[in-house]
């Protein structure tokens, strides 16, 4: 009954911007932690960003000052605005819910490609 979707991947050149969106539903999404995570080929999955059922954000040193994590409960769904975007970027893009309880729920995942 949990289904998270992510969209808004694609192909970039350096420096440019994207937006990732993670519509969620089967939950009750406003009292949920949602996180989004990468995976490069060939590497562990990482944390890239999370936010709370509040509001409150964290963020992998990696991508602070870059990204923006952020939600809309009205909608059901999480965001991540990507600028500045770099060749060490390109990956999977996954949202997660983070539950304080169980292992949580993984998006099917969207390509992030940035290339020249």
């Amino acid at each position: 009954q949990v289904q998270l979707v992510e969209s808004g991947g694609g192909l970039v050149q350096p420096g440019g911007s994207l937006r990732l969106s993670c519509a969620a539903s089967g939950i009750s999404f406003g009292i949920f932690a949602m996180g989004w995570y990468r995976q490069a080929p060939g590497e562990q999955r990482e944390l890239v960003a999370t936010i709370t059922s509040r509001g409150r954000t964290n963020y992998a040193d990696s991508v602070k000052g870059r990204f923006t994590i952020s939600r809309d409960n009205a909608k059901n769904t999480v965001y991540l605005q990507m600028n500045d975007l770099k060749p060490e970027d390109t990956a999977v893009y996954y949202c997660k819910t983070e539950p304080n309880y169980g292992s949580g729920t993984w998006g099917q995942g969207t390509q992030v490609t940035v290339s020249s």
